[in-house]
């Protein structure tokens, strides 16, 4: 965790802190359960209440003394709170294991995280749309290979970035369910000595759901799908981010990032106004996305368990979280801020001659008898010209003077070709599509 991409929010989720406060509330939930099964005395579990209620403070350095003697955190743990409670303290953790404790733990921290994520999501959302709806009718290139091709708007740029995201969030609701699991089944997930009700009790509690069959540790399978999930997130977040850095190029500016006062772009040249945010969401989606080989890897463990998976996500758990929370709110104040500039887009638009009609007048000929291997030869021939000419020839002065195509299209009907608005005819139903 890198505290320059940190928000306190996801933070305090992953601060050592926390990670005990919910170890104990799962140790304090499970002696409820078994006093009420007769197990262990009920005093166990009110002794267990009482104190928490008095808001101890979390010793972290004292727990932390105990475990470099014990070489074991959730023994370490135990013992600290035992000190603390007095005798009854030993009624916990009956017939469970470590991983009963880390696994759910580690269950609702994920959960909790997607909470915070899901949030942001919706922010990002909230930012795009509002931005989309501004520049719906906004014409620009649309580019393929970076070429220019056809016209779009910068709303529909926006709306597809819209449809992304929420595909996102859709994934992300879908990774917390998944995620959200409880399992406390004692050594080897058999309950030999602990009740399958204890396990639904502590679910129940946590807002968690039981795991069907532990081997002792929660199926890998599900954690490595919540941080594919939150790599395909950072996909998405690039792809933005990538298509804001060339938009700010100097050749092209049609939109750049936000420049504030008193912002300074290099060190070396004053007039610099460089795209540091979109380039930095480009690297922490780097790493992201880097966290999901790790958790892949860790769904293969040695029969019931192993603890191959503990030290990757100690590392994956806390860092991807933390990192996509503060990516998301970055990309969100990116568009929010986002600054737009209409007469460039138009502009670059114009500066090629009218290349981008081409297929327009192609169509055009095909059904007007020409073949489509002629009528394709001809306005090339004559898009070449305006090409190498970088834009001081236009395609409509060279096809009225083309014999072979005023044949079959007369002047109006070519002018007609170069109608900037037929390619936003259908702008309003692909946002109904998309914001419904």
């Amino acid at each position: 965790m890198v505290p320059r991409y940190s928000r306190p929010d996801m933070t305090a989720l992953w601060e050592p802190e926390e990670k005990y406060r919910i170890w104990f509330e799962i140790e304090a939930h499970a002696t409820e359960k078994l006093g009420q099964l007769g197990v262990v005395p009920r005093s166990a579990a009110k002794a267990l209440w009482d104190w928490w209620a008095t808001d101890p403070k979390i010793d972290v350095e004292a727990i932390d003394a105990i475990e470099a003697v014990t070489k074991h955190d959730v023994i370490a743990f135990l013992t600290w709170v035992a000190e603390n409670v007095g005798d009854e303290a030993r009624f916990m953790h009956q017939g469970m294991t470590s991983s009963d404790v880390l696994d759910t733990t580690l269950a609702v921290q994920l959960a909790r995280s997607a909470d915070i994520l899901l949030a942001d999501l919706d922010a990002l959302l909230a930012a795009i749309q509002r931005r989309a709806e501004e520049h719906k009718y906004t014409p620009t290139i649309g580019r393929s290979h970076g070429i220019h091709a056809e016209p779009v708007t910068f709303g529909l740029k926006l709306a597809q970035a819209y449809a992304e995201f929420d595909r996102c969030r859709r994934r992300l609701l879908a990774a917390r369910e998944e995620i959200a699991t409880c399992a406390i089944s004692g050594a080897v997930g058999t309950f030999a000595n602990i009740d399958p009700q204890v396990e639904e009790h502590v679910a129940e509690k946590l807002g968690l759901s039981v795991e069907p069959v532990s081997t002792q540790v929660i199926p890998r399978d599900r954690h490595a799908m919540f941080f594919s999930t939150l790599a395909v997130i950072a996909g998405s977040i690039e792809r933005l981010a990538v298509e804001i850095r060339h938009l700010q190029r100097t050749e092209v500016l049609e939109a750049e990032e936000y420049f504030s006062p008193g912002q300074k772009g290099s060190s070396a040249m004053p007039h610099k106004r460089n795209p540091i945010l979109t380039e930095n969401l480009t690297g922490q989606a780097r790493m992201i996305r880097a966290y999901a080989l790790p958790a892949l890897e860790n769904v293969a463990l040695w029969h019931e368990r192993d603890i191959s998976h503990s030290s990757v996500e100690r590392f994956i758990g806390p860092d991807a979280c933390i990192t996509l929370d503060f990516a998301l709110a970055r990309l969100t104040g990116v568009i929010d801020k986002l600054l737009v500039y209409p007469k460039r887009m138009q502009a670059n638009m114009d500066r090629m001659g009218g290349l981008i009609h081409s297929q327009r007048v192609l169509l055009a000929l095909t059904q007007n008898g020409v073949s489509r291997e002629d009528a394709y030869r001809l306005v090339q021939r004559n898009a070449m010209k305006v090409w190498e000419s970088d834009g001081q020839l236009t395609l409509l002065d060279l096809l009225k003077q083309d014999e072979e195509v005023t044949a079959a299209l007369g002047a109006e009907q070519l002018k007609e070709k170069f109608d900037l608005e037929y390619h936003f005819k259908h702008v309003d139903t692909i946002f109904e599509r998309v914001f419904g």
